[in-house]
Parts: structure tokens; C-alpha cells; sequence
């Protein structure tokens, strides 16, 4: 049977049906026809549900209990770090002197605000090594095209805008890296890793030249492991007259231990949906702060939050700077989640962060390799790769692994990432889950194991238990419907 709960809104909807009830307006009537053009105006009345607040309340409702998060269930999505956000740092996010504020108030009636953001910047400088900080970017992929446009501005003031053109990108970086380089206009070179999984320095050597802008390197990288050659790395690249950037989305790895800006990098953006527990994905929106040393202060994003004398000032003066990019000072709710999640934690509790995920994960590729190939045998750091190799030689690919941890109970880990494995699956758990639920997910991925010895073809039919059974990806991916039509 078909109920309210199933349909969709618009199967729900009622003409002349409302959910709200608003007093008169006292507004004068304004006829916006005489001041906006004629070709902004709709021909005919948007097509929107008509429905109670009832029927609305419930159908939100639904939707919610039909997605899986982080407050669901165990998230074991390999290089994106999702991890518990405290509710402290809601309530805190809520309080009225930061949501009901506005950014084009008076700097001098918004003090507390702009306090707070100086203050985070201030602490990510502690966390990065950094000289300068700019809280503009809304996510990694905008901190990285950022910071490459600080790349182009200092070689273009140094003179050598018109020649050093490439950016070099490991085999094992995330798809953000080449494609942001792209974005700002940079030619790709792609470094092969070594057998150890990690820049290959022999290759590096060769594809250095007085054309390379920079290296973007991640750190651990991608498979979860340090870059051990880090600092050697950073000399050749400074050599060769090129800077070297931080992908921040591993930091979670390294807080409290070491920082990008004592391995040697020159920008660095951080992902604070990721290492800060503020809202990440679908519950988003991110932020990704960039910062940067002392010689490449002056290319930083205006406005600048500065503090002079006792008075919190933005400051657009800078004739080097790249401009703005992103409307307002960034996306201020996220930040100032970050902010409370720092000053809650401490230095010792950011450094415990990195310990707790850093031991989560290699428990978890210690129980699972028995059962799984391990491509790389060295301690990992907040994170590893699998490979589901023995698997597909019955049969069954990673995919299916994948889409069979669904029935039980778990999200699935990132598969078929990093490239340079075969049949990859990226797994890590972060520092704020119990040995328990890493246990319980553990024995699932042991008794899938099992499943593909015993009978692969369950494995080709999952998931089994779920309300969407296997899609067609394919076609979903080149033939997406993404709108209701009755």
C-alpha cells in the first residue's frame, strides 16, 4: 500500500492547500513590472506543492530517516573525515550575537564577530606553521584555486609569470588538485609514486624545471601514509624556483604533531568540515581557509580581519592581493563552529585527535588484512587502502563489497580510490568512534569475505534489505533525471 509517507511532495499536493498562514500586510502595494526588465518575469506561476504544514513536516521527516549520517551510523568514507561535530559547537553557532548579525553592519556594532574570526585565524597559524591566514574560501577545492592564484601572483611580481606554467601533481592526489591547477589556468604534470607509495623523489628530480609555478602534495597523502622524504622534497622544489602547497584535507592525521609550515610548504588550505567536525557534505555548507608565509602575505584575499589597537577592522589595502573570492568574509557559521571546537579541545586534545585517529586506522588494517590485500604493509596514518583484488578473482569487485556492507548496516567505504590501487577501498574511521563499532564493522567486512568464497553471486545482488536495491549507475551518471515530471 501507497501512503503519504512514500509519495512524493508533489503526489501530495492539493491546490489551494497551505502551510503557513500570514497576517495582512500593512505594505503599501509595489508593482516591481515598472523598475525590473520585462524578460525577468515568469510567463506563468512557478509549480510548487501545495501542501499543509503537517503534511510538509512529514514529508522532511521522511526524507531525514531515509539518509544515513554521521549521527546514523558508523562513516567510514576514506579521505573525507567524518567525524562526530559536537553539539556545543551548535549552540554556540546559534547564539544571536552570530546568527541574527549581518555583513554589511558597521565593523564597529559587529566586534564580537569579527573577534572571533581573528582569533580562529590566529589558531590556524598555531596549527599550520603559517604566517597569515585568510578565512575566505568555502571549501578545499576553493582554498586550493586560491592559493594557486597566490602561486600566479608571486611569480608574475617576481617576473616569471609567463614562464613557470606547470604545476606537478602526484598519481595518488585528489581529483581537486589537477583539476583546480586546470582551473587557474596551469598545465598538469603527473609524478609517479614509488613502490613505497609515496613521491617517487627520482621523478620529482626530472620533472623539475624553470617552468614549474609549484608542487601540490597532500601530507600523509592519499593512502594514508607520510610523506618521509617531505623535507628533502620541499628543497628541491624551492630550488627548481617553484612553491609547494597543502592540500589540508589530511590534517586530521597530524594536528598537534607536526605542521605543513615546519615540512617546508609555502600555502596551505584546511578543510575545516574535515579536521574541525564542522557540518560536512549534504549537512554543509564547508570552509576552506588558506595560509601562507610571510612573502606571500601580500597576495592574500581582501578583506583582511586586523586587529589595531582595541578596535577589529577589515582592511582591502593590499595593491598585491588576488581580490575577493567569496562574497562576505566566508561562510561564517562554519567558522565560528571551528572556533568553538578549538577552543573546547586545546592543544592537547588536537593532538589527541590525531593520535586517537591515527590508531583507530591501524587497528582496522591490522584485523582486516588477513582477509583483504594490503598493497602497502607500513603503518598508516588517520587512514589506509585496501584492495579487493583476491575478491575479483572470484568475481566479485570492490563495487559489490561495497553495495553488501549496506545490508550490514554500514556506509560504505570510499572505493576505487586512490586510481593507483587496483579495486581500491579507502577506509578511515576517525578518532570519535569506540573500539566496539570499529569491531562490529570489522566482523561485517570479514563475514563479506567469507560470503565471496561461499556464494559471490549474493554479493552481485546487493544490497538485499535496503527500499533501493543496485541502480544503474551508468545510466544514472549520463542520463540523470534530476526533475518531477507528472
Amino acid at each position: 500500500m501507497t501512503t503519504s509517507n512514500t509519495k512524493l511532495i508533489f503526489e501530495q499536493s492539493r491546490s489551494g492547500r497551505r502551510a503557513f498562514s500570514l497576517p495582512e500586510s500593512d505594505v503599501e502595494v509595489f508593482d516591481l513590472t515598472e523598475e525590473l526588465p520585462e524578460h525577468l518575469f515568469r510567463k506563468k506561476a512557478a509549480e510548487l506543492p501545495e501542501v499543509s504544514e503537517l503534511q510538509l513536516m512529514r514529508h522532511y521527516t521522511a526524507l531525514a530517516n531515509k539518509n544515513f549520517g554521521i549521527e546514523t551510523g558508523f562513516y567510514p568514507l576514506g579521505s573525507c573525515t567524518m567525524k562526530y561535530n559536537p553539539k556545543v559547537n551548535e549552540d554556540i553557532a546559534r547564539m544571536d550575537g552570530f546568527m541574527h548579525i549581518h555583513p554589511l553592519q558597521d565593523p564597529a556594532i559587529v566586534q564580537g564577530a569579527l573577534k572571533v574570526m581573528y582569533d580562529l585565524q590566529e589558531d590556524l597559524k598555531q596549527v599550520t606553521g603559517m604566517d597569515d591566514i585568510s578565512l575566505q574560501p568555502a571549501a578545499g577545492a576553493q582554498g586550493e584555486w586560491a592559493g594557486l592564484l597566490i602561486f600566479k601572483a608571486y611569480h608574475e611580481k617576481n617576473g616569471e609569470g609567463n614562464q613557470r606554467k606547470t604545476i606537478l601533481v602526484p598519481d595518488s592526489a585528489h581529483g581537486t588538485n589537477p583539476a583546480s591547477a586546470a582551473v587557474a589556468g596551469y598545465n598538469v604534470v603527473q609524478i609517479k609514486s614509488n613502490e613505497k607509495g609515496t613521491v617517487g623523489v627520482e621523478a620529482l628530480k626530472a620533472a623539475l624545471g624553470p617552468d614549474t609555478a609549484g608542487l601540490m602534495l597532500t601530507n600523509p597523502n592519499t593512502l594514508g601514509l607520510f610523506e618521509i622524504d617531505i623535507v628533502e622534497i620541499a628543497e628541491l622544489v624551492h630550488e627548481a624556483g617553484g612553491l609547494l602547497y597543502y592540500d589540508g584535507a589530511n590534517a586530521n592525521a597530524i594536528l598537534g604533531k607536526s605542521t605543513p609550515g615546519e615540512m617546508g610548504f609555502d600555502v596551505v588550505h584546511l578543510n575545516l568540515h574535515k579536521s574541525f567536525s564542522t557540518p560536512h557534505g549534504g549537512g554543509g555548507p564547508g570552509s576552506g581557509p588558506i595560509g601562507v608565509k610571510k612573502y606571500l602575505s601580500p597576495f592574500l584575499p581582501v578583506p583582511r580581519i586586523e586587529k589595531q589597537k582595541n578596535l577589529y577592522v577589515l582592511n582591502s589595502d593590499y595593491e598585491d592581493t588576488i581580490g575577493r573570492v567569496k562574497g562576505y568574509f566566508g561562510n561564517f557559521g562554519v567558522n565560528v563552529r571551528a572556533y568553538a571546537y578549538i577552543k573546547s579541545m586545546g592543544a592537547e586534545g588536537l593532538q589527541q585527535v590525531s593520535e586517537d585517529a591515527v590508531l583507530n586506522a591501524n587497528y582496522l588494517k591490522a584485523r582486516l588484512s588477513e582477509y583483504y590485500d594490503t598493497p602497502y604493509k607500513q603503518h598508516c596514518k588517520h587512514e589506509f587502502v585496501l584492495s579487493g583484488l583476491r575478491q575479483k578473482r572470484k568475481g566479485v569487485r570492490t563495487l559489490d563489497i561495497a553495495k553488501r556492507l549496506l545490508d550490514y548496516g554500514f556506509y560504505a567505504p570510499t572505493v576505487y580510490f586512490p586510481l593507483i590501487v587496483e579495486e581500491a577501498i579507502m577506509i578511515e574511521p576517525t578518532e570519535t568512534e569506540a573500539k566496539e563499532t570499529l569491531d562490529e564493522f570489522v566482523e561485517a567486512m570479514i563475514e563479506i569475505a567469507k560470503e565471496v568464497e561461499e556464494d559471490p553471486d549474493l554479493l552481485h545482488d546487493a544490497p538485499l534489505t535496503k527500499s533501493v536495491r543496485r541502480l544503474d549507475e551508468v545510466m544514472a551518471a549520463r542520463k540523470p533525471k534530476v526533475i518531477y515530471q507528472d
